[in-house]
């Protein structure tokens, strides 16, 4: 599947990024849950990422809808934008909260 097929779709994560949790080597907070999608390879080599919007709470497993990708320019490496089912965000309101999802202390 394309990753512009997702959009609108219900699907299953796995959060390997809790929020509130630091990144094991470069030290940064995550401000929002952080994970993939199983059983599928991106543009590099690895499961599809995704960002977990509007729920607040650490969580291990969550089944949403994607709204948006966020295609990075400087690797091959696209983000779902996945968030509770009837939830919306602008893409201002997206791109603010993918852009601080990590917070370097």
């Amino acid at each position: 599947m394309e990753n512009k097929e997702y959009i609108g779709k219900m699907i299953k994560i796995k959060i390997d990024r809790k929020l509130g949790s630091a990144h094991p080597k470069h030290g940064f907070i995550y401000t929002v849950n952080y994970g993939y999608v199983p059983n599928t390879i991106s543009g590099d080599g690895e499961e599809l990422d995704c960002y977990l919007l509007g729920v607040f709470e650490p969580v291990d497993e969550y089944e949403g809808k994607v709204i948006a990708i966020v295609h990075r320019l400087n690797d091959n490496d696209d983000k779902l934008i996945v968030v509770p089912d009837g939830k919306e965000y602008s893409d201002e309101s997206i791109d603010a909260l993918a852009r601080v999802s990590r917070t370097i202390f």
